[in-house]
């Protein structure tokens, strides 16, 4: 029997899970777009004439329709999440809620309190979890000791509710978190409002208990749109770019007895395109190859993975408590930044 699945919420994220959700339904795929919720009439009527679908203005008209429905994505804006998964995880359907999980832990915990409660399914909508470029990382993964993330945005006006490290940066956050097996130790940032109320860019930098250093920055006022990772473990590194699925790996086994020194030139030197008639590897020691990654769009893999979780009644690859995770450590990153600007007056 399909999957009934309604889209809360038809803003930027929302129409992009419904476009999925009704693709995956064409496809053959075991689920049914079923309803959305709106509070903007002219969205829900848009909405509704676009799938064929009815359209309520909350998540408790929906429910008192007496709709069949096993599943829903919380496309909301942050500040409404556990208001819209309450209702919801207590009429028993399984969530995909957007990230983060919620505006503050208070609220995480009671979604994940109700969750458990209910014996539902909560999945967050980390979506970088899906980047086939991350799982292809994931088969080297071997101690990784040092990470530098970068994700930098051109302005727009969605999603400033939230500042830009639960905006942006709490993507990277979450990828470390999951690739770094050990507790947060200790965290310096440093972030400016430039164009909202709220931080546009930040710079962090996150030690780890295992003495593993990761820096993240995120920009909501770039430029040029840039989302990528790298990392340095035992002999080998590793650069990612989440928008392009690519993946390089530079394994450097060879010149182990090099300098740090002379192994960071080595590395600066291959992090560089190369030029018309240079040869591909003209270092010694050194073996860089494109890993190769089956591309996929990440959303509808995590959307497929969240109606697999719902159909098995797994546990998914976000749950609750990563998203949790993630949130605790974009938030105490956020009070760093409030020190340290109250500490330089900025």
């Amino acid at each position: 029997m399909a999957t009934n699945v309604a889209v809360v919420g038809a803003g930027a994220f929302g129409r992009n899970h419904l476009r999925v959700y009704r693709e995956l339904e064409l496809a053959g795929a075991s689920v049914r777009l079923a309803a959305v919720v709106d509070q903007d009439q002219t969205v829900r009527d848009q909405t509704a004439a676009t799938y064929n679908i009815p359209a309520f203005p909350s998540v408790e008209e929906m429910l008192a329709s007496g709709i069949s429905l096993q599943a829903a994505s919380v496309c909301v804006p942050t500040i409404h999440h556990a208001a819209a998964a309450a209702p919801l995880l207590a009429a028993g359907t399984d969530l995909l809620i957007e990230k983060p999980i919620a505006a503050t832990l208070e609220e995480a915990d009671q979604i994940n309190v109700l969750a458990a409660k209910h014996h539902r399914i909560v999945q967050v909508g980390h979506l970088e979890r899906f980047n086939p470029a991350v799982a292809a990382a994931r088969a080297h993964l071997n101690r990784p000791m040092f990470f530098e993330a970068h994700r930098l945005s051109v302005f727009t006006p969605r999603s400033l509710d939230v500042d830009v490290v639960l905006d942006l940066m709490i993507h990277d956050l979450d990828i470390v978190l999951s690739l770094v097996p050990s507790a947060v130790r200790e965290v310096r940032a440093v972030g400016l409002p430039v164009l909202s109320r709220t931080v546009d860019i930040a710079n962090v930098r996150i030690e780890f208990e295992n003495g593993c250093i990761a820096n993240f920055t995120a920009s909501r006022v770039s430029t040029e749109r840039v989302r990528k990772l790298r990392f340095f473990q035992p002999h080998q590194y590793l650069s990612l770019d989440f928008a392009r699925q690519d993946l390089l790996l530079i394994d450097v086994t060879a010149a182990a007895g090099l300098t740090d020194a002379q192994l960071a030139a080595m590395i600066e030197k291959h992090s560089k395109p190369e030029l018309p008639g240079e040869p591909k590897h003209p270092t010694a020691g050194m073996n860089m190859s494109k890993i190769p990654v089956a591309p996929g769009e990440p959303l509808r893999l995590e959307l497929s993975a969240f109606l697999e979780a719902v159909r098995t009644r797994e546990l998914p690859q976000v749950d609750g408590v990563a998203g949790r995770k993630a949130l605790a450590l974009a938030l105490e990153i956020n009070a760093a930044i409030a020190e340290h600007t109250l500490r330089t007056g900025l």
